[in-house]
C-alpha cells in the first residue's frame, strides 16, 4: 500500500523563480501544509535536498521509521522532495529522514516549520499561521509612524528576561501574559516601538536567539504562533510598532538544523574561509546560491506578511559585508577584484531591501553595522544598499567613552561628543544603547558612570537627555530606563524592585518625560535626518565641558536649545541668542522629581551684547552634571534694546564655526552685591545638602582675556579684591535669591548712593565678566 501520494504546491513558474533566487514566498510552498486529496484529509510535505539519496517523513505516526513514508523527488531536477500523507493532523510532530550519498541517515527539522516541540527531540510540528487580526487601523496608518519625519523611540527587549512569573521566577511568561503587562507599560513610558530580540526558534538559550534553527517558527517557549500574533496585535491596537531582530548572517551547527542538510554544504559554503564564523562557531550562508537567497528573502517576507512586523533589524551586517571579518591574514579569500567586500552578500542585501520595500513600502529595515561601509541607507537605484536606517555604533562607543571619564578629564575627550555632528547626516541613523553594552563585564549603564551614587545617576540622566535631543531615531535596551544596576542576565527577570528607590523611580520618570518631549516637539523629530534640523551654538568650550546646540523643526517657531553641563560645577553661563527671542526651560535633568539636586535652570539675565555670533545673549543658570532643554519664544524687544545689524555682517554656518580657532574664556559666575557673611546666612537646607553630597558649589572659571564690547570691568583689581570676589562666589549655592542681575547692579552704581563698603564695591564691579561663555 502506498503511504505517500503525489502532491505538489509548486507550479513551473515557482520552480523557475526558486532556481533563479527570485521566489520570495516560499513559505506558501515548502514545509508542511494541511491538504485534501481524493476527499481525504491529511498533510502535504515538501523539502529541498538536491543531493540526498532519499527523503522520508519520520514521526510519531510511523514510529520514527524512515522506511514507511518516503517522499517523491520532482522530475524537473530542482532537488525538491514532496508528497501527501493522509490522516496527519495539525499538531503532529515530525522530522525529515535524509539518506545521504554515503548511506548515512540524518534526522533534520523542517527548515520551513512553523512551530517546534520544546524537548530534547525538538521535532517540527504541523502547524498554521492562521489568525484573525484586529489591527487594520494601525496597518493602514503605520506609514506615518514609520516615517523618517516621525518620532521613533524604540524599546529593545528580550522576551525571556523582561519579566518572569511572580510566584515562580524560573517560569517564562507566555506571549499573552507578556501582552497583558507590556502594552500598558510601553504606553506609560511613551516609546513608539518595541524591538524584540529574535523570536525565531533557537535551542540554545544563552545565544539570546541569535543561533536560529527554526527560521520560520515562533519561539515555542512562550506559546503558539497565534499567541505571538496576539502580542503584536495588542501592541498595534495601542499604536505601538513592532520591530523584529532578523539573523540572515549565520546559523548553528546543530545536528537537526541547516548544517550539511542533505549531507553536503547546502546552505553554507564548503570552504571554511567563507563558510565558518571563527568568532561565533557558526556557519555562514552562501549568498551566491540562488535557492539560499530565495530562502532568506522569503523568510524576511514571512515575518512582515504573516506576523505584521513593522520592521526588521538585520543583525551582524558587518560580518556579512566583509570577507575578512574576525579573520587573520590567510584565513579569508579576496573577492574577484582582490578586495575584502563580500560582493555576493552585498548583492543579497540589495535584493532583500528592494523586495521587502516593494511589497511593504511602509516598513523599516535597520542595519546593525559597525563600520563605515558606504551608502548603506542610500536607495539601491542610487548605488546604495537600500536600508531604511543604520545603527549609529560610532556614536554609542564615543559617547560611552566620554561619559566614563571623570569630569575632570572630560576636557581632553571633548571631541567625542562633537564628532558625531560631522557625520550624523551622512546616513539615516538610529542611536542605540543596546543589550550589547550591558553584558560580558561591560557593566550596567549606571555603573559605567564615574563618581559617587549621586554623580552616577546625574551623569546617566544627562546622557539620556543628550541622546533624546541629538538628531536620529532612538533605541534603549530594557532596564536602562530605570537604571538597572546589574548587568543584563538572560535567565532572570529585570530587577523591577529597584523602582522602590527614588533614584531609579526618578530615572524612569525622566525617560517618560524625554519620550513625551521627543514625541511632542517637532524640533526634535521632523528634521532629524536633515542638516537644517541641527545647529551648534557652542561646540568648543572644553574647559567647562559645556555644549550648546539648537534643534529645529520645519517651522520657524519650532526651535529648542539644549545645554549640557557635564561637570559637577554649577555655572551661570552666557549664551548667544537671536534678537527678538526669549527662552523658557522645559526640562532640567537635575530636577528633584528625577532624583536630582533641584538646582534651578533659569534665564537670569538678557543682554544686547553680541555673543557667539549672535546679536543678543542670555545668562542661564546651569545645574551640575545636567542637561537643560529650553524652548524658543518670540517677543517684542523694548525700543532701547533694539540693535541695527550691518548688512555686511557675516553669518557663519556650523561648519565654519567648528573650524574657527578657540577663543579665550571668561569667568563663570555672577558676584553678588552682598558680603560673604550675608550670603552665607541665606544658604538654605537644600544648599547644605547639595554641598554635603559632594555636589560642589559654584566655582568660577579662571579669568581669561576676551571681553565683550559692552563690559565695564575695572582694569585694575588688586589681589585683595580678587580674593574677595572668589570668596564671595564660592559660597553661592542654588538659591535663586543669591543672584543679582546686571541691570540691578548697574542701577545701584548709577544711583551713586555709596551704600556699599569698598570691599563690596570691588565684588560688584567685575559682574559682567563673571559669566562663563565664549565671545565669538
Amino acid at each position: 500500500m502506498q503511504n505517500v501520494h503525489p502532491y505538489s504546491r509548486f507550479t513551473e513558474h515557482d520552480i523557475y523563480l526558486f532556481r533563479e533566487g527570485k521566489h520570495y514566498r516560499l513559505y506558501d510552498k515548502f514545509g508542511s501544509h494541511e491538504a485534501e486529496l481524493d476527499g481525504k484529509a491529511g498533510t502535504c510535505f515538501s523539502v529541498w535536498a538536491p543531493h540526498a539519496e532519499e527523503v522520508s517523513v519520520i514521526a510519531d505516526f510511523n514510529g520514527w521509521d524512515s522506511e514507511r513514508h518516503r517522499l517523491l523527488p520532482r522530475w524537473d531536477g530542482s532537488g525538491i522532495w514532496e508528497g501527501f500523507i493522509a490522516d496527519v493532523k495539525w499538531g503532529a510532530p515530525y522530522k525529515y529522514g535524509i539518506r545521504t550519498k554515503t548511506g548515512a541517515l540524518l534526522e533534520k527539522s523542517d527548515p520551513y516549520a512553523l512551530s517546534f516541540e520544546q524537548n530534547v527531540q525538538a521535532a517540527s510540528l504541523v502547524s498554521t499561521t492562521w489568525y484573525e487580526w484586529n489591527d487594520s487601523d494601525w496597518m493602514s496608518g503605520r506609514h506615518k509612524n514609520n516615517s523618517l519625519q516621525a518620532p521613533i523611540s524604540v524599546y529593545e527587549m528580550h522576551l525571556g528576561s523582561w519579566m518572569r512569573g511572580t510566584e515562580d521566577p524560573e517560569r517564562f511568561l507566555s506571549y499573552r501574559e507578556i501582552a497583558e503587562r507590556l502594552v500598558p507599560y510601553i504606553k506609560e513610558m511613551g516609546f513608539t516601538h518595541v524591538e524584540f530580540m529574535p523570536v525565531m526558534e533557537h535551542p540554545y538559550e544563552p545565544s539570546w536567539g541569535y543561533q536560529i534553527t527554526g527560521f520560520f517558527a515562533a519561539n515555542s517557549r512562550f506559546g503558539a504562533p497565534q499567541d505571538l500574533m496576539f502580542l503584536i496585535d495588542e501592541l498595534h491596537r495601542n499604536n505601538i510598532g513592532v520591530i523584529l531582530d532578523w539573523v540572515p548572517s549565520h546559523f548553528p551547527g546543530d545536528a537537526n538544523g541547516l548544517h550539511v542538510f542533505d549531507g553536503t554544504y547546502l546552505y553554507e559554503h564548503e570552504d571554511p574561509r567563507k563558510g565558518f564564523h571563527p568568532q561565533w562557531s557558526s556557519y555562514l550562508f552562501n549568498y551566491g546560491r540562488p535557492e539560499v537567497k530565495s530562502f532568506l528573502i522569503s523568510n524576511a517576507m514571512f515575518w512582515l506578511d504573516r506576523y505584521h512586523a513593522d520592521g526588521l533589524r538585520v543583525d551582524a551586517v558587518t560580518s556579512m559585508l566583509y570577507l575578512d571579518y574576525a579573520r587573520e591574514v590567510g584565513e579569508w579569500i579576496p573577492n574577484l577584484f582582490g578586495g575584502n567586500v563580500n560582493l555576493e552578500a552585498k548583492e543579497f542585501l540589495q535584493e532583500f531591501n528592494i523586495a521587502v520595500y516593494r511589497e511593504f513600502p511602509e516598513i523599516l529595515t535597520i542595519a546593525e553595522e559597525s563600520s563605515d561601509f558606504p551608502l548603506l541607507t542610500t536607495p539601491v537605484h542610487d548605488g546604495g544598499i537600500g536600508f531604511g536606517m543604520k545603527w549609529m555604533m560610532g556614536w554609542m562607543h564615543d559617547t560611552l567613552k566620554y561619559f566614563k571619564e571623570d569630569p575632570v578629564n572630560r576636557k581632553y575627550e571633548h571631541n567625542k561628543i562633537t564628532f558625531s555632528s560631522a557625520y550624523v547626516f551622512n546616513a539615516n541613523y538610529m542611536m542605540p544603547l543596546s543589550h550589547d553594552e550591558v553584558v560580558h563585564g561591560k557593566a550596567s549603564m549606571v555603573y559605567k558612570m564615574p563618581g559617587d551614587e549621586w554623580q552616577k545617576f546625574a551623569n546617566l540622566r544627562a546622557l539620556y537627555a543628550y541622546m533624546f535631543t541629538h538628531p536620529a531615531a532612538k533605541l534603549l535596551f530594557m532596564g536602562n530606563e530605570f537604571a538597572q544596576t546589574a548587568e543584563w542576565k538572560f535567565a532572570a527577570s529585570l530587577d523591577w524592585h529597584l523602582l522602590e528607590h527614588n533614584y531609579h523611580k526618578g530615572m524612569q520618570q525622566l525617560v517618560k518625560d524625554l519620550n513625551r518631549l521627543y514625541r511632542n516637539e517637532p524640533a526634535l523629530y521632523s528634521s532629524q535626518f536633515d542638516p537644517s534640523g541641527f545647529e551648534w551654538v557652542e561646540a568648543n568650550d572644553d574647559a567647562n565641558s559645556v555644549f550648546v546646540y539648537l534643534r529645529k523643526g520645519r517651522k520657524d517657531e519650532e526651535v529648542l536649545m539644549i545645554v549640557l553641563n557635564l561637570t559637577p560645577n554649577v555655572l551661570d553661563y552666557k549664551i548667544g541668542v537671536n534678537e527678538g527671542t526669549s527662552w523658557a526651560t522645559v526640562l532640567n535633568t537635575d530636577d528633584q522629581k528625577y532624583g536630582g539636586s533641584g538646582a534651578p535652570a533659569l534665564v537670569t539675565d538678557e543682554e544686547d551684547d553680541e555673543w557667539m555670533y549672535r546679536p543678543n545673549a542670555i545668562v542661564l543658570s546651569l545645574p551640575p552634571l545636567a542637561a537643560v532643554v529650553l524652548r524658543q519664544q518670540q517677543k517684542v524687544s523694548p525700543p532701547n534694546r533694539r540693535r541695527t545689524i550691518n548688512k555686511s555682517d557675516k553669518t557663519l554656518n556650523p561648519s565654519e564655526k567648528m573650524s574657527l580657532p578657540k577663543k579665550e574664556k571668561r569667568p563663570g559666575l555672577f558676584a553678588g552685591s552682598e558680603s560673604t557673611a550675608d550670603t552665607e546666612k541665606k544658604i538654605d537646607a537644600k544648599t547644605i545638602d547639595f554641598q554635603q553630597s559632594k555636589k560642589p558649589a559654584r566655582q568660577p572659571a579662571e579669568p581669561k582675556a576676551g571681553k565683550s564690547k559692552k563690559e565695564t570691568t575695572k582694569k585694575s583689581v588688586d589681589k585683595k579684591s580678587d580674593s574677595a570676589f572668589i570668596s564671595s562666589s564660592s559660597v553661592l549655592g542654588s538659591n535663586t535669591e543669591q543672584k543679582i542681575d546686571a541691570k540691578t547692579l548697574e542701577a545701584n552704581r548709577d544711583s551713586g548712593n555709596g551704600a556699599e563698603t569698598s570691599a563690596e564695591a570691588e565684588v560688584i564691579k567685575p559682574v559682567k565678566s563673571a559669566k562663563t561663555g565664549r565671545k565669538k
